[in-house]
């Protein structure tokens, strides 16, 4: 595992874009899964400038995102398929159908997550992008008493559903529940690139050097034999 520290946001910003498109150039039809929040905003708004630049060519390349919320459409302002197109996908020259989240209004979510799972263990995932909550959560894997294997439906934490309000207009518009890949889906990516800001500086310590458990499910990466980690102090 390297664990890299940046003095900014820009920074770790910049470095993680900067591993992302040296993916996307060594192998122009690679699979990135792709994760939502504030964290990776800096990153994609580099990698839409240097698409633009033509520095970047997304045409092949595929992608996967960990999750998505129960109950919201890809039209909903809220979602992170509405997110993503707003980010990223609309700004740079990749194929809408080559992108993927699951489905958040399947009417079988059980199915839903059975195809999600075939789908991303098909595909192949050659780097995931990561975050982590103030609870060690990675995707929306919270703390529980085992790994989740499997892309799965989970009930949030009331500690995530408070971390996302800040994007509601009340925190009861917040969805309860969410799809999301599982530790195992995740843990099948070939590289993982976490990034973290100052604020997660004690769960993420807790995380890379404390003992593995499912209580702190970033802590599995531990276990994952290419995981870099950019840290960011302001």
């Amino acid at each position: 595992m390297r664990v890299i520290e940046k003095n900014s946001y820009e920074e770790m910003s910049a470095l993680c874009a900067g591993i992302l498109g040296a993916q996307v150039l060594i192998k122009p039809d690679c699979v990135l899964g792709l994760a939502t929040g504030s964290s990776p905003i800096g990153a994609y708004e580099r990698l839409v400038r240097q698409g633009e630049e033509g520095l970047l060519d997304f045409s092949r390349v595929r992608t996967v995102n960990l999750d998505e919320y129960c109950g919201l459409s890809g039209e909903d302002p809220q979602s992170y398929r509405y997110f993503m197109e707003e980010q990223l996908f609309s700004k740079i020259n990749i194929k809408k159908e080559n992108t993927h989240l699951p489905d958040g209004c399947a009417a079988d979510m059980e199915a839903e997550c059975a195809h999600y799972e075939r789908l991303v263990s098909s595909l192949g995932v050659d780097l995931q992008l990561l975050g982590i909550g103030h609870n060690g959560h990675i995707g929306f894997n919270e703390p529980a008493g085992d790994f989740p294997s499997k892309v799965h439906r989970v009930a949030l934490a009331e500690s995530t559903i408070k971390a996302n309000s800040r994007l509601f207009a009340r925190v009861e518009d917040v969805p309860t529940q969410a799809v999301t890949m599982g530790i195992g889906t995740i843990m099948k990516a070939k590289k993982i690139l976490l990034i973290a800001g100052p604020d997660k500086e004690a769960i993420l310590h807790e995380a890379l050097e404390g003992p593995i458990t499912p209580q702190v499910p970033a802590s599995v990466l531990q276990l994952h034999p290419d995981v870099t980690v950019i840290f960011s102090r302001k």
